[in-house]
């Protein structure tokens, strides 16, 4: 039986990453490693559910015309190949948890604002270092069971790619490309869906619904993500210290 708080804030995780394009695993990663769910559990949970919040966060934004398709498909190309292969391997549970620790470091930074609201002037596309990003991001997603939104939002932003809204719109995509990538490599190398888990998309679907319809539409939730900061800055020493 899942912890009354866990179901309390996994649909408030769905909610804030949703607002800003992404699917939520890291969020939803920092969660299980708190209740201390085992790693074999904790991946395959966290794809399935970030590509179903992804895919509505996406629509939303798409559906505000916010999608740029000559900014996402180098990423794409890049990506959905190595996060295949990083889906098919297993490291060992002391690495993974450090590998999760520094990804959810950079998701902090990314929820109080650290990488800014982007610039102004926008710079035109560098196709191959995009390919070379989205390759690493795609790796790395596939490895610890994320979708990459949450690294590969900093650096669009970091290089004047990309707006905010623009970036968001990006990002869910990445997300639920790389996810599928990852769930599939992961299934392929004799991985299992944890039944136990199922309850668990209703709330991330609710959730992920009313944050990808407010946060297309300017919605402000600077208090909500800096609470989710602290949530996972707990999660971070926790990583760090088992």
């Amino acid at each position: 039986m899942a912890s009354p708080l866990l179901l309390i804030l996994l649909p408030v995780i769905a909610f804030l990453y949703a607002s800003v394009g992404h699917g939520g695993a890291s969020g939803y990663l920092a969660l299980m490693s708190l209740f201390t769910f085992p790693v074999s559990v904790m991946k395959p949970t966290a794809l399935v559910l970030n590509i179903l919040v992804s895919l509505i966060s996406f629509y939303f934004y798409y559906r505000e015309k916010k999608f740029e398709w000559h900014l996402f498909y180098p990423f794409a190309i890049g990506s959905i190949p190595f996060s295949f292969l990083g889906g098919l391997i297993t490291i060992n549970s002391h690495y993974y948890k450090l590998i999760l620790a520094t990804v959810l470091i950079i998701a902090v930074l990314r929820l109080v604002g650290f990488f800014g609201k982007g610039n102004s002037e926008l710079k035109p596309i560098d196709t191959r270092l995009a390919l070379l990003i989205g390759a690493v991001i795609g790796f790395l997603s596939g490895l610890i069971g994320i979708g990459g939104g949450i690294i590969l939002s900093p650096v669009l932003l970091l290089l004047g790619w990309a707006n905010m809204k623009q970036t968001a719109a990006i990002s869910a995509l990445f997300i639920f490309v790389n996810s599928i990538a990852g769930l599939v490599g992961f299934v392929a190398k004799g991985g299992t869906l944890p039944l136990a888990a199922t309850p668990l998309i209703l709330l991330a679907v609710s959730g992920g619904i009313l944050g990808g319809y407010y946060g297309s539409r300017k919605f402000d939730t600077l208090t909500l993500r800096n609470v989710l900061a602290f949530v996972l800055g707990i999660a971070i020493l926790k990583l760090y210290t088992t």
